[in-house]
Order: C-alpha cells, then sequence, then structure tokens
C-alpha cells in the first residue's frame, strides 16, 4: 500500500491548473485572479472631503479656540458629487460634505463639529465660528493616496475578497479573469442505494454520500454534478464512467473494495488508467485513483466517514489546485490529547476530534483534542460534531492522554494562495 504522503504526491503531481475564463465581477468572488489587474486612474480621483464641514485656509484658524473662535465667510456649500468653482481666500470658508471636492485655495477641512454657524447659520453668505485650529492637512484625502494611476493594485495568483471586489469596481472592472471552478460528477455505486426521498426497504439504504460529497465540493469551490445511482455491476457503472470526459473531475463512492460486487476497479482498468488503488490509512484503505480520457478520477470508499476523509485529503486539494490555489491544505495545529488511544502501527489514523482552546504557558493559544464520537467509518455522528482529523502516524500504536498530536482543522474552510 502507499503511504498517504506518496498517494497525494501522485496526485497532485498530476492535476492541473484549469484554464482561465472571464466572469462577471461578483462571481470572482473566492476565485483566482488568472490577470494582473492595473489602475486606469488615481483613487481618489481628487482631493477631497473626509468629514462634513468646513474647507479652510488652515492659517485662518490658527489661535482659535472655544473661548475666543476664529470667524470666516462662507463663500459656498459644495455637496458630493458637486465641483466648486470658489477660490478661498484670507477669511473664507466653504460649506462641504464628505466626499466634495475640495475647492482652490482651501488647505484643511474643519469638522462641523467643532464649528458654529452665526449669521445665516453658516450658509453661503453667512459667516461660521472656528472654534479649533486646523492643522495643514486636516481631514482632506489626497489625489491618489490609495491608488496611483498605472499601478499594478492586484496580481495574477491573488484570491479575490469582499475588498477586492470593491477595490476593482472601483478601477472599472466588470468583468475580470480568474482560474476555472472545476466541474466534478459524483457517482455512487451499490445495489442497497435509493433516492434520499425513497423509504428504504430490506436490505436498502438512502444515498447520502452523493449528497456529502456534493456539499464537500461546493465548500471546495468546485460545481458538484450529481449523475445518479451506478448498481453493482459492470455494465451500468461503465455507462455512468464512460461519461467522464463531460467533467473536469469524476469521483465515485463504493465499489472500490475486494468484495465480489465492488466492479468500480475493473471498469477503470478497462476503460481509463490506474495509478493507486489502496493507500495505508484509517478509515478508508480502498482509495483508487486515475484517470479516463484525460478526466482525473477518484474512486472513494463507500462508507461515508471513509468517503468525506478520502475527499479532505485527495479531492479537496485536487480542486483547490484546479482552481490556482498555491495552499492546497485545510491549517494544521498540534494539540495535547485528553485521553489514550489505540493503533494499529501499519498505517496512518485519521480520527475525528474537537478541538478546544486552552490557555498555554504566557497567554499562547493552545489546545487540547478529544474524540467527536464513536470512530466506525459506518457513522457520520462523530464526522458531523468534528471540527478537526487528528492525525496519528503510521508507526504510533499505544497514544497516551497528554500526547501532543496534529491536527487538520475542518472548521477553517478558506485558505490563501
Amino acid at each position: 500500500m502507499l503511504t498517504v504522503e506518496d498517494a497525494r504526491s501522485k496526485v497532485l503531481d498530476r492535476i492541473p491548473r484549469l484554464q482561465p475564463e472571464r466572469v462577471e465581477l461578483l462571481e470572482s468572488l473566492g476565485c483566482v485572479l488568472a490577470q494582473d489587474v492595473v489602475s486606469d486612474i488615481d483613487v481618489a480621483p481628487f482631493d477631497n472631503s473626509a468629514m462634513d464641514g468646513y474647507a479652510v485656509r488652515y492659517a485662518d484658524t490658527q489661535g482659535a479656540s472655544e473661548e475666543s473662535p476664529v470667524v470666516l465667510r462662507v463663500v459656498d456649500h459644495i455637496a458630493a458629487g458637486s465641483v466648486s468653482i470658489a477660490v478661498l481666500r484670507d477669511g473664507e470658508a466653504a460649506r462641504i460634505m464628505t466626499g466634495a471636492p475640495v475647492p482652490a485655495g482651501a488647505d484643511a477641512v474643519i469638522m462641523v463639529e467643532v464649528t458654529e454657524g452665526l449669521e445665516n447659520g453658516g450658509s453661503t453668505g453667512g459667516t461660521v465660528a472656528i472654534k479649533r485650529a486646523a492643522k495643514l492637512g486636516d481631514h482632506i484625502r489626497r489625489a491618489g493616496e490609495d491608488v496611483r494611476v498605472g499601478e499594478t493594485v492586484l496580481r495574477e495568483g491573488e484570491v479575490v475578497n469582499a475588498a477586492s471586489v470593491g477595490l476593482m469596481a472601483a478601477l472599472g472592472f466588470a468583468q475580470v479573469e480568474v482560474y476555472r471552478r472545476p466541474v466534478v460528477a459524483i457517482v455512487s455505486t451499490g445495489d442497497e442505494l435509493v433516492g434520499i426521498t425513497e423509504t428504504p426497504g430490506p436490505g436498502k439504504i438512502r444515498n447520502s454520500n452523493s449528497y456529502s460529497l456534493a456539499a464537500q465540493v461546493l465548500a471546495a469551490g468546485g460545481i458538484p454534478r450529481i449523475l445518479g445511482i451506478a448498481s453493482d455491476n459492470e455494465a451500468s457503472t461503465r455507462a455512468l464512467l464512460t461519461r467522464a470526459s463531460e467533467f473536469d473531475l469524476l469521483v465515485t463512492t463504493g465499489g472500490v473494495s475486494m468484495g465480489d460486487f465492488d466492479v468500480v476497479r475493473n471498469v477503470l482498468e478497462e476503460i481509463g488508467k490506474m495509478e493507486f488503488w489502496k493507500v495505508a490509512m484509517r478509515p478508508g484503505a480502498p482509495q483508487t485513483y486515475g484517470t479516463i480520457d484525460g478526466t482525473p478520477f477518484f474512486g472513494l470508499p463507500g462508507n461515508p466517514t471513509s468517503t468525506m476523509v478520502g475527499f479532505e485529503l485527495f479531492v479537496r486539494p485536487a480542486i483547490r489546485k484546479m482552481r490556482g490555489f498555491a495552499d492546497l491544505d485545510r491549517p494544521r495545529v498540534v494539540a495535547t490529547l485528553t485521553e489514550p488511544l489505540k493503533k494499529k502501527s501499519d498505517r496512518r489514523y485519521f480520527l475525528r476530534g474537537m478541538l478546544s482552546r486552552v490557555a498555554g504557558p504566557e497567554s499562547a493559544v493552545a489546545y487540547d483534542v478529544r474524540l467527536s464520537g464513536r470512530q466506525s467509518s459506518a457513522m457520520l455522528t462523530a464526522m458531523h460534531r468534528a471540527n478537526c482529523l487528528i492525525s496519528l502516524p503510521d508507526d504510533w500504536s499505544e497514544v497516551a492522554a497528554g500526547t501532543v498530536v496534529e491536527c487538520i482543522r475542518l472548521d477553517v474552510e478558506e485558505g490563501t494562495a
């Protein structure tokens, strides 16, 4: 059997990054940029006020105080979106709103809270009392102080977040090139499966795996396509697997073990190319990887937890690589085990666990970890409760309480590029 690390290397060395596509700006959220974003304007495009208040010549306000305010004549009232034709001279001010262009001659803005309108209430043609001296440049956002024309603001390979979207909108990008999200086909296999709206009869179970996998694909940024259920015969399995070329990735669940009716491996060897079919791990040693008509293929085990763990270790990083990410894995932390564990020393274990933050030395962040429930691969409840996978190395057997172990965070979806 391959080690987990060797199996991951075989997968990720062969997974290509998908070609870029141009999408509407909002559709780029969470995607990896496939282009540099260069500004064609200054941002801000003009000097503007950061406050509601009065544009002034700062020298006119020197010595102003609550007890001895400076009185200035108001010559204009400037709203956001308008342009002032006034040129401030000695002893003059202009009423100004947040975002409005600063008039010529002004070199500071006094916020309205430290002023008092006198004649005409501080409106045009009236006067205003300034109760605090201004500093040069107070409350003025300068043209280009955020972005300069010709500046590369975002670079190829960056992940688009909400601020990125706003920035590109400010630069006039209604569309942008990103690396494409993979379309992932999902096939569950087994005569025992029925649809999720059906009441299972004797010997039957609902097809939950297709839906947990589809949810994992969505969370990883892919586009799931549930193709249906393949019966435990080669003809039915072949009919669905030969559709692989319609998609970027094909994932099956079940039919990859050594049972008399596990036919996925046989079909893959007939219509595709198999790279490996067993990995030294628990849960889910039967992990199959290959290609069909050039489309990467993952054959995951049929037990629900084995399916989800196999997806986390192999399929999720493959999807992220296809999407252009450089960081393919979830964060890992070390934690102190709160209970003793036993394992076989011939494979790596991934136990479903619950991390808890505790106070570390000198208030550093530290974690304890415990099992989140019974570890049967046929049961989803422990996976549902888990916020991590406890990774126990191949050669460990008796693991004492208090041992420091590595944990893969399941409660952190996002990575960085």
